[in-house]
């Protein structure tokens, strides 16, 4: 299973972290960062971007699922 959300398709990212060393050189190994992907099932009134999927369940990145899950007024 790849680590690619369903609806807005986030992937990983390579980092660098910062080290605060008064100024001296201090190099960091890069590090790769990937999207907190969680088991949602999609509403079966939309299907939010992804053909054809709705009410089944996907991937999603936890920005996606707070978005599905707001009120609209």
């Amino acid at each position: 299973m790849s680590r690619v959300c369903a609806i807005c398709a986030k992937t990983s990212t390579l980092i660098t972290p910062r080290n605060k060393l008064r100024g001296k050189y201090n190099p960091a190994p890069k590090v790769r960062k990937y999207p907190n992907l969680q088991w949602v099932h999609l509403p079966a009134r939309q299907s939010l971007g992804v053909g054809g999927a709705s009410g089944k369940r996907v991937k999603a990145c936890v920005t996606c699922i707070k978005t599905m899950h707001k009120t609209r007024v």
